[in-house]
């Protein structure tokens, strides 16, 4: 007589060879972990993208504010330029906001530079026009119309200068 094994019980029973079913389990194992591992690397990488790109996107952020804010110093300075009575509450009152919003950009590593007098330099400079060489060198920088700034040491805005020829 014989006995009837379907196969949901087939799979209960002992392998015929131990060592090749062992064998094969611990290549499965290890296939899987190194599936695992590159997983985890991979994820790794992704999150240190994303972190350097969402650091890059503020950064972005940040420049764009702060050049919206140096185009309101420059029409505060050209406001202050223009006041005729120095001692008027209002104007004293544009030069106190004048200050605090530079204070603001400072401590932000934002701070001028100086052109006047100094030779020409494309990187920090945008010549805007020519002028007559009157006793001064050839490629200087004879006046500045708009200010030149620098965040962390890195051009921020350049300079529009006027270069004497």
């Amino acid at each position: 007589m014989e006995l009837e094994i379907n196969e949901n019980d087939r799979s209960l029973l002992p392998p015929a060879d131990l060592m090749t079913e062992i064998q094969g389990l611990q290549e499965e194992l290890i296939n899987e972990r190194d599936r695992n591992l590159r997983t985890l690397a991979d994820f790794r990488n992704y999150r240190r993208r994303m972190e350097r790109d969402i650091a890059k996107l503020a950064e972005e952020s940040k420049r764009g504010m702060m050049l919206r804010l140096l185009e309101i110093i420059d029409d505060m300075e050209k406001a202050l330029e223009y006041a005729n009575d120095a001692e008027q509450p209002f104007v004293n009152g544009v030069r106190i906001i004048h200050k605090k919003i530079l204070g603001v950009l400072e401590a932000q590593g934002v701070f001028a530079f100086e052109s006047l007098g100094k030779p020409f330099n494309h990187n920090l400079h945008e010549a805007v026009a020519m002028a007559k060489n009157e006793g001064g060198e050839e490629g200087m920088v004879v006046d500045e119309l708009r200010c030149g700034y620098l965040w962390n040491k890195e051009l921020l805005r350049p300079a529009q200068v006027r270069v004497a020829e």
